[in-house]
């Protein structure tokens, strides 16, 4: 019996996917549920995976792109398994041994965790199929780590030299990923079909460090995450859309279509490009609850393990490029949204201390940027939306109180 493999759909709007490196080679024996490559659409990565076990025959080559349905190899489940196929392998030599710790069978989130936490991939017993090391296998692992001291070695310098390698002139060309191309149309789209300016603001960020400061390990004990800024601004955007309505809406042929409810989308840059999964509902989110939900959109983003559904709408985005070393940028739009907010890199500078007014105090101070389609924006709107922006930041109080 041949059982077909074939391409899922990571979504109704996708058609056809790029089929990445395959994990087995052809004629090999494979198990039911082995990972046997990963196909990547405009918005997705989704692993491939065996429907049965028996021999593998692939029928399409890595990097081309196929039709959703289609079929890309067949398992022949007739196939004589292979004497020791299955068969737990002997004692392995100190030189396999070596070699089996350099890349253990492990999922991308919990290899990022285990490279943050500084946990052996090799010595964590995987819970996963075939003894694959999970996320949770690895925070297991830290637990019982992190309290021992551990000697590291101090980081070199960045250094601005010129690399001592040749000077060689060569190049080299290399398909563009789906993702990549999506985000390539997407960007000339939003260039060409609206009428984007961007505004300015900054804002002394001097209130919003202290309450972090005074309350980030209480925070992070009761509520098992980091009090990041993140929460604060998606907070603050929230109100502010409550006030200027025009900003969380879309333009939809020559109507304006208003929204009831705030779904911010938040940008996640990753090695594949930038992705903005949404919080639904923000409005009704605590602070936690965002924290939460960024932190697990970030390391399923960089792990390509994001759903459709999950990065699909949005009524408005904040993107933080200040986590790169940004000063000052003019965000794109994301439409159908009208408007995105970006927030930039904390620099202390020299202003009128409020408290004490014609004297001058150095105070950490950020840079805010809103970019917006003027056909549904005005500008008073813009400058009143950042305005209300910056109040909220400058006096976090009044978010908690809501005044």
């Amino acid at each position: 019996m041949t059982v077909d493999i074939t391409i899922p759909s990571p979504g109704e709007s996708i058609t056809e996917v790029t089929l990445g490196a395959w994990k087995k080679s052809d004629g090999a024996w494979i198990e039911k549920d082995d990972l046997l490559a990963e196909i990547e659409s405009d918005k997705a990565t989704l692993e491939l995976r065996a429907p049965a076990s028996g021999a593998l025959k692939i029928l399409q080559m890595a990097g081309e792109g196929v039709k959703v349905g289609a079929a890309v190899a067949a398992v022949d489940t007739n196939a004589a398994k292979p004497a020791g196929a299955g068969v737990a392998a002997p004692s392995p030599t100190p030189v396999a041994a070596a070699a089996s710790s350099e890349s253990p069978r492990a999922s991308g989130v919990a290899k990022k965790i285990a490279a943050e936490k500084g946990v052996d991939l090799a010595s964590v017993q995987g819970s996963g199929t075939a003894g694959r090391v999970m996320k949770q296998d690895v925070l297991a692992a830290a637990t019982t780590t992190e309290s021992k001291p551990v000697a590291r070695p101090t980081a070199a310098a960045p250094s601005c030299a010129p690399s001592s390698g040749g000077h060689s002139r060569a190049s080299r060309r290399e398909k563009m990923p789906k993702i990549r191309v999506k985000i390539a149309e997407r960007l000339l789209m939003s260039q060409q079909s609206t009428a984007t300016l961007t505004t300015f603001n900054e804002i002394d960020m001097t209130e919003v460090l202290r309450l972090r400061t005074g309350n980030k390990e209480a925070f992070e004990k009761q509520h098992g995450v980091s009090l990041g800024f993140m929460s604060f601004f998606v907070k603050a955007a929230v109100s502010a859309l409550t006030k200027y309505p025009r900003v969380n809406a879309y333009i939809i042929g020559d109507e304006f279509e208003y929204h009831d409810f705030y779904d911010v989308a938040v940008a996640v840059g990753t090695d594949r490009g930038l992705v903005v999964p949404v919080l639904r509902n923000a409005e009704s989110m605590t602070f936690a609850q965002i924290e939460h939900a960024i932190r697990e959109f970030a390391l399923r983003a960089r792990d390509g393990k994001l759903t459709v559904d999950e990065m699909t709408g949005g009524t408005f985005t904040v993107s933080n490029g200040g986590v790169y070393g940004s000063l000052m940028a003019t965000p794109i739009l994301n439409p159908p949204q009208s408007a995105i907010l970006g927030m930039h890199g904390i620099k202390k500078r020299a202003v009128e201390d409020p408290d004490n007014p014609g004297q001058i105090a150095l105070r950490p101070m950020m840079y805010i940027a809103l970019s917006y389609d003027h056909r549904i924006i005005d500008g008073a709107e813009s400058v009143g939306f950042l305005k209300h922006i910056k109040d909220c930041i400058e006096h976090p109080e009044r978010m908690l109180l809501g005044v």
